[in-house]
């Protein structure tokens, strides 16, 4: 199961590690990432191209769920505005084996960090 949710609205990392499903998965691997306060940073407003970065964010899900021979993928990420310490993504990877999973959560982290259509 690939999963993509590109939302305005905050999340709960808690939630969203309990939901996840993964049927047969020997390692679940999750990362969430943190709006951070760097340089006295108060308020992230990220803006995206509505459609067109979930498709984007969709196919990278697929990508990785078959490169990595992944049992379930979920990426949650955020647009809007929002303060240091609020969650800004979550990647969640589930493999039969936890070296898939670690490596399909970095390739995921990774791109999502240089590549996915989102601006701040």
């Amino acid at each position: 199961m690939a999963e993509v949710e590109v939302r305005e609205a905050a999340f709960d990392p808690g939630a969203e590690l309990k939901a996840f499903r993964a049927p047969g998965a020997g390692a679940v691997v999750s990362f969430t990432g943190v709006v951070r306060g760097d340089g006295g940073l108060r308020l992230l407003e990220i803006e995206h191209w509505l459609g067109a970065t979930e498709a984007a964010v969709a196919a990278l899900a697929a990508e990785a769920r078959g490169r990595f021979g992944l049992s379930a993928v979920r990426v949650v990420h955020r647009w809007g505005r929002m303060r240091p310490g609020d969650p800004i993504m979550m990647v969640l990877a589930a493999a039969p084996h936890r070296r898939a999973a670690l490596d399909a959560a970095d390739f995921l982290m990774d791109w999502l960090k240089s590549r996915a259509p989102f601006w701040k």
